[in-house]
């Protein structure tokens, strides 16, 4: 879309949001802001805003009287579609598109977009550094916490754009067009806001809508709803496989990770000379090596970027040993699945913070998890989902459990029952909106406690 004489609404005024409003002002269009907190409460979110001729809707005036006169609303994923704003948008007839959607039509590099329940992150930040490493320039950009529209006017044909893509903004997509779009898995999560498991699995698709037969999808073979899910997708489909071999995509073979298609092979590197540990981590490997290879980056490349390529913050994180024990920020283990693979990561005793923000999840698969690996030695819950994994453990025929109210009571706690060469695993399966602002400012807060220990 050319955004220029435009009349535009831009909700939500986090990252995403005023980012999409600088980057749509630049673009030409007359701009405007809303969001239900008041102007006090935003004043140091919205200083990069000051100094341009936007309009701000703000507090009780956020849905503003002319709405009817909006070319096009652009929200921010926290919103969700049930938001006054944005069912008021619908009933005006305004067209609504995410921040994401905005910074694609903006940009004019190649996209390559990444989503699924877990492993997103560290497979777009795999991809992005196997691109910078065959000497292009990468943009990261989505989900990961750079907003699209920060980078999109900057972005060029020669460069390429890695989006990690969440299921909040695949809701507002319209003309997405990803390249490749890699799916690493589904599992239950964030049916607060979609309600059913099918919602969910229906937005993640939405990834691969725009996609043609030039195109490709690469999916997780070892998942039964990504299997069956390559029947309905019209673009070329490589699969990657931690446990099968298999006739087109990434898999494992004699201890290699190895690239087939189409009767050729290709010999990428050892498989146990992958730098991130854990067998989730060789699927997002695995992940980045098969959109890498259907893209032509040379062997080379992706073996010397497997091999050194040290891993995310806030996933599966040492921070400190202290005492003899080891700390570990898994702060982006937002939920069962994720902390599941943090556990079968452990090969020490370990002390489990647990709990958050409650997502009307079943805890049950992590509870039944922890007593199965034997190396859980004390759980400690925090937070809204407290008696809830509590109720559950329990009824697993796991008692070793003990309440904390806040990271550092919870710290406290796990330090006098961990053992010396043993860990302190903080994966809360849970999101942090009960008492962070997001997952990165828990983590943050959980290294800094546990740096401060004395």
């Amino acid at each position: 879309m050319d955004f220029e004489g435009k009349k535009i609404l831009v909700c939500g005024m986090a990252r995403s949001g005023v980012a999409a409003a600088q980057c749509l002002y630049e673009q030409g269009a007359r701009v405007s802001i809303s969001d239900s907190k008041t102007e006090e409460k935003l004043q140091d979110v919205l200083a990069p805003l000051d100094k341009l001729d936007i309009r701000r809707c703000l507090g009780d005036a956020a849905i503003p009287q002319d709405l009817k006169s909006y070319d096009l609303v652009v929200t921010s994923p926290g919103i969700p579609l049930t938001a006054p704003i944005l069912k008021a948008a619908k009933e005006a007839g305004v067209p609504i598109i995410g921040e994401l959607e905005a910074g694609a039509q903006v940009s004019r590099a190649p996209l390559y977009a990444i989503t699924g329940t877990n492993g997103k992150t560290t497979t777009t930040t795999l991809i992005g550094e196997i691109f910078k490493n065959f000497g292009k320039t990468a943009y990261v950009v989505g989900n990961i916490g750079y907003p699209f529209t920060a980078c999109a006017a900057k972005a060029t044909a020669e460069d390429v754009a890695v989006a990690e893509v969440s299921s909040f903004q695949l809701e507002t997509i319209d003309t997405f067009h990803p390249h490749v779009a890699v799916m690493c898995n589904i599992t239950e999560d964030h049916l607060n806001r979609h309600g059913t498991m099918a919602q969910y699995i229906r937005m993640k698709q939405r990834i691969f809508e725009n996609q043609t037969a030039d195109d490709f999808a690469v999916l997780n073979y070892d998942d039964p709803v990504l299997n069956k899910m390559a029947e309905k997708l019209k673009s070329q489909v490589a699969f990657f496989s931690r446990t099968q071999q298999l006739e087109n995509g990434t898999f494992v073979k004699d201890g290699k990770i190895v690239w087939q298609w189409k009767g050729e092979t290709r010999p990428i590197c050892d498989a146990d000379s992958i730098l991130i540990p854990g067998p989730h981590n060789l699927e997002n490997a695995l992940a980045a090596a098969a959109m890498a290879c259907a893209m032509n980056v040379p062997a080379p490349v992706i073996r010397h970027t497997l091999q050194t390529f040290t891993g995310v913050e806030h996933r599966i994180e040492k921070v400190r040993v202290f005492e003899g024990v080891t700390y570990i920020n898994d702060s982006k283990g937002t939920n069962v699945d994720s902390t599941i693979k943090a556990v079968q990561s452990m090969r020490a005793p370990t002390v489990l913070i647990l709990g958050g923000y409650d997502k009307h999840t079943n805890f049950m698969p992590l509870c039944q998890e922890i007593v199965a690996s034997g190396l859980i030695s004390h759980v400690v819950v925090m937070g809204e989902t407290s008696r809830q994994i509590r109720q559950q453990l329990e009824e697993a025929g796991y008692d070793r459990i003990s309440q904390a109210y806040s990271m550092g009571d919870a710290i406290d706690k796990s330090r006098l029952l961990a053992v010396s060469g043993g860990n302190v695993l903080l994966s809360p399966a849970c999101a942090s909106f009960d008492m962070f602002k997001d997952f990165e400012q828990r983590g943050e807060i959980f290294k800094e406690l546990v740096n401060q220990l004395q």
